[in-house]
């Protein structure tokens, strides 16, 4: 049970999204500091939603037609918002490059990661769905505190590494070179998926 629950979350988290966009846009950019509470962020409320699946509370959310609803429009708007701030955002130029990055805040990524995961219904959707049947409520306290531990540490490797590396010096350079193009795509993806969710509830 133990394997097959973080063979199965691994292949959530490892999965392209928004969480992947949003720590992939922010390291790029330079925001290693943001990058890495964001990181934080996601990890703790992909833990929530593994805690509440565990104990059979997150079938409350998914009973209650008008709370999901809430929750996807909710996260759709936070999406398309994040997509249109990356859209807007000032091109880096090398004056810029020598001032301190006023975006690279480590609580404010955590703040972002934390939000984004916990107003994303597919999270939701994969701790009722396909998590909880892995993981029965019945199990015992110790495998299912063995399982929230091992994905934790999979969530914070993941993107923890996604941020590192993505924050190197060559990406640097490539970044300051199509920052304008890059952040547009970023954007693209975020509001793409921020419409799609919200497309799913008109």
């Amino acid at each position: 049970m133990i394997l097959a629950a973080l063979a199965i979350y691994a292949a959530g988290v490892m999965s392209p999204g928004p969480s992947f966009t949003l720590v992939t846009r922010l390291a790029a950019s330079g925001a290693r500091r943001a990058a890495l509470g964001a990181t934080l962020g996601l990890s703790i409320g992909a833990a929530t939603y593994a805690i509440l699946s565990m104990t059979g509370l997150a079938l409350i959310i998914t009973r209650v037609g008008w709370l999901m609803t809430a929750v996807q429009i909710a996260g759709g708007c936070y999406l398309i918002y994040l997509g249109l701030a990356s859209w807007f955002s000032p091109a880096v130029t090398p004056q810029r490059e020598t001032r301190p990055n006023a975006a690279d805040n480590a609580a404010r990524g955590f703040r972002m990661g934390l939000l984004l995961e916990l107003s994303n219904p597919k999270s939701i959707a994969f701790f009722v769905s396909i998590f909880a049947v892995v993981v029965p409520v019945e199990a015992a306290l110790w495998a299912k505190t063995v399982i929230l531990l091992g994905g934790l540490i999979l969530d914070i490797a993941w993107y923890g590494l996604a941020a590192i590396l993505l924050s190197t010096r060559p990406v640097q350079v490539i970044y300051q070179k199509f920052s304008v193009w890059i952040e547009r795509l970023f954007g693209t993806l975020l509001a793409g998926f921020g419409v799609r969710l919200i497309a799913e509830k008109i």
